[in-house]
């Protein structure tokens, strides 16, 4: 990318949209293009294809889906697969007509089986069954690696998919039933020491292990790929290799960022409880689903580009615990679940 090319970003109020337009931003590059739902609702496929028609963007980060945790998951798995199939469809086949130069598609790590090895790496893509909890979800991903690679193969676009750790940072939603476990902790155990109550409740039984991802290290590893020498991007577009399965050439166009290390959630847990303060006790309520028992990723092949996190676990958490008590009405947050241009939440599980 050069500093005055256009470069849309799709879900730029969201968790990961937000943190890209900062990054580039802060690495100089000026000629952004960004909508609110209320601007561009990325559902509607005539909406998408006028606005494409008249920006004609250079470059895309597709960071726009509806994304949350198991309750969200479990409650609204209709949307989940249908939003997302009709935003990430829409916005692929409008870069594609309007010969955007590159594109970088945001996945999540739970493309992958439930029981695939860990660390998990980009070849175990359908090697498995997944986890029943986010499957709508999953499978609408997973659409959306394999449009990419169709649309590379067939049209000689230069489409990549990137799959993020579980992510965290500031601006996440922090409501209860919808967002991801840190979030949902934060303000969990915040409210817990406003309060005074004794115990927070925890879903699960703790054991689960998961990697975590802060929000600018993934935009910046995102910003990083895009501006790869055509040599180096050509390289991940999976146009040559061994194929995946039969009649498939060449693996996938597709990329782990992860962290490098991953967390029971009971110890995550206590993490929270210390950087908040909190002196109650956390139990655990083993009624509800664990989801997948760990979500480690294998981060190499962006590591040995020259890539790595920057931010820990710890450092992270307070940062985003800042954030949380600086934006919420010392007990009730003024942001609930909104958001990323698509008019859902931009998260990545």
């Amino acid at each position: 990318m050069d500093k005055d090319d256009k470069i849309y970003v799709a879900g730029h109020r969201g968790l990961v949209g937000s943190a890209i337009v900062l990054n580039l931003e802060q690495k100089g590059y000026r000629n952004l293009l960004v909508r609110t739902h209320a601007e561009l609702d990325l559902t509607r496929q005539e909406a998408v294809e006028a606005f494409f028609a008249d920006e004609k963007p250079d470059h895309v980060f597709l960071a726009a889906a509806k994304a949350g945790g198991i309750y969200a998951n479990n409650t609204y798995p209709a949307e989940f697969i249908r939003d997302n199939l009709m935003i990430q469809t829409n916005i692929i086949h409008e870069a594609y007509r309007n010969n955007v130069r590159r594109l970088l598609y945001l996945g999540s790590s739970c493309i992958y089986p439930k029981f695939a090895p860990q660390p998990i790496k980009e070849e175990y893509l359908l090697n498995g069954s997944l986890e029943p909890t986010n499957r709508p979800y999953a499978l609408a991903k997973i659409a959306g690696i394999e449009m990419c690679w169709s649309y590379n193969r067939q049209y000689g676009t230069q489409y990549l998919a990137v799959m993020p750790a579980n992510l965290y940072g500031p601006g996440d939603s922090y409501d209860l039933n919808n967002s991801h476990v840190i979030p949902a902790l934060i303000r969990k155990v915040h409210e817990a020491k406003v309060d005074g109550a004794t115990t927070v409740t925890v879903w699960g039984s703790g054991t689960p292990r998961r990697e975590f991802l802060y929000s600018d290290d993934l935009a910046d590893a995102c910003v990083f790929l895009m501006s790869l020498r055509d040599d180096e991007y050509a390289k991940l577009l999976g146009r040559s290799g061994t194929p995946v399965e039969s009649g498939a050439p060449g693996f996938a166009p597709l990329l782990n960022i992860g962290a490098g290390v991953d967390v029971a959630i009971g110890e995550l847990a206590e993490m929270i409880k210390q950087v908040a303060g909190y002196t109650g006790e956390i139990v655990f309520d083993t009624s509800k689903p664990d989801g997948t028992p760990r979500k480690l990723m294998d981060s190499s092949r962006i590591n040995a580009m020259g890539w790595k996190r920057r931010i820990m676990l710890r450092e992270g958490l307070c940062r985003v615990y800042s954030n949380f008590i600086g934006h919420c009405n010392y007990k009730k947050p003024v942001f609930e679940l909104e958001d990323a241009n698509s008019g859902v939440t931009n998260e990545h599980t």
